[in-house]
This record gives C-alpha cells, sequence and structure tokens, in this order.
C-alpha cells in the first residue's frame, strides 16, 4: 500500500512539473490564480474532513495545519488575480466638464489680449508724436 501511494505520488509530481514547464510565461498567473481557486476545493475537503471527526490528536493538527496553509494559498491566489487584472485596466479619463473649463480658461495660442493692443497702440503712437517734431 504505501509503495503505491509513493509511486502514484512521483507520478503525479512528474506529470504537474511536465505540465507546467509548458506554458509559457503569459499564461501562468491566470493557470495559478485558477490553481488556487480549485485548492479551495481541497481547503472545503480538510474542513469536512475535521468536522467528522478524526480520533488521533496529531491529525487533528495536521488538518489545522493544512487547512490554515489552505486558505493562505486561496487568498494569496485571489489578491495576485486581482492585482494581475488591476494592471490591464484603462486609465480613468478627466471628467468632460473640467477638460472644457480648463480649456475655456485658458488663453488662445494666436489671441492678444485688448489691453496688450491698447498698451501697445498708445505706447507707439506717444513714440511717433514725439519723434515728428
Amino acid at each position: 500500500m504505501l509503495l503505491t501511494n509513493l509511486a502514484i505520488l512521483v507520478l503525479a509530481g512528474f506529470t504537474g512539473y511536465l505540465t507546467i514547464s509548458k506554458v509559457p510565461n503569459t499564461l501562468h498567473t491566470p493557470l495559478m490564480s485558477g490553481t488556487n481557486a480549485i485548492h479551495g476545493i481541497v481547503v472545503l475537503g480538510g474542513i469536512l474532513v475535521l468536522g467528522l471527526g478524526v480520533d488521533d490528536v496529531l491529525s487533528k493538527l495536521l488538518l489545522v495545519v493544512a487547512v490554515a496553509f489552505g486558505t493562505i494559498n486561496v487568498v494569496g491566489g485571489f489578491l495576485v488575480t486581482d492585482r494581475m487584472l488591476e494592471m490591464f485596466k484603462s486609465k480613468p479619463q478627466p471628467r468632460v466638464a473640467e477638460a472644457t473649463a480648463a480649456v475655456a480658461a485658458a488663453p488662445s495660442p494666436g489671441t492678444i489680449e485688448p489691453g496688450a493692443v491698447a498698451a501697445r497702440t498708445n505706447g507707439a503712437g506717444a513714440a511717433s508724436k514725439g519723434a515728428g517734431r
């Protein structure tokens, strides 16, 4: 029995390694988030086994540790997935009212303010009157 279980463990590890090694880097994070979601089922199984009653104290302790680590893995996986999806969201655009107010307040590059035109005209006129005498 022990030899059979050990052989299954080794074959499962070998199969998992070959499967994950062929996954491109761009798909690694979504694949791991899906795996973490499936790991939630493992956590649920651990809770069920713990609730059905295990007689041995060591078994109970191992189940509690397994459920705790599994929960950490699931929560961490969802946090990583949320962070990954946050990178693909577009930046918020400025609101239209703020953008039009900013454009209306700024002077256009080709326009001259009326006060500046009057100052130039009066200064040029005074200079030309004084030069003609």
